[in-house]
């Protein structure tokens, strides 16, 4: 299996649309003509298909990376309160910053929860004290070290 994730929105897509789908999700360097001969239609059906699902947005393939294997051992979720009025610009400074990889707005006790990979523990403080705390309208926050990944799934 092959590092890849596919992100999908399935409203107005067919039976082929879907599987072409899940042969991506399986392997996303499968060749079209591959995918072809398992649903029993032309290559250039895939192609067509597939390049319309990427077009509409339904459809995106990137690579996955391994975190640790490249190099970050210290990776957290930190939930963000902020001054209510500055929450939207808040998000906006914190997601543009490198180590930040996902990044949500949420009802609840935070307003703000962002996964960040650091190199080590001392680059993990340098991230939290000097570039999060630096963000004018950040009232506190809460980290949340991961000490293991038990399941991972991209939809």
């Amino acid at each position: 299996m092959t590092n890849s994730n596919v992100i999908i929105h399935s409203q107005d897509l067919d039976r082929i649309d879907l599987k072409i789908v899940e042969a991506l999700r399986e392997d996303g360097r499968i060749a079209f003509a591959q995918i072809a001969e398992r649903l029993n239609v032309s290559p250039g059906m895939i192609r067509m298909r597939y390049n319309r699902m990427v077009e509409m947005g339904y459809l995106k393939v990137v690579a996955i990376t391994n975190p640790l294997r490249m190099g970050y051992e210290a990776m957290a979720m930190i939930g963000v309160r902020t001054d209510g009025k500055r929450m939207l610009e808040v998000a906006e400074r914190i997601a543009e910053f490198d180590e930040v990889v996902y990044m949500v707005v949420t009802s609840g006790r935070f307003d703000i929860m962002a996964e960040v990979f650091c190199r080590d523990h001392a680059d993990f403080l340098r991230f939290i004290t000097e570039k999060l705390y630096s963000i004018d309208g950040v009232r506190e926050s809460e980290s949340f070290l991961q000490l293991k990944i038990v399941k991972e799934v991209y939809f």
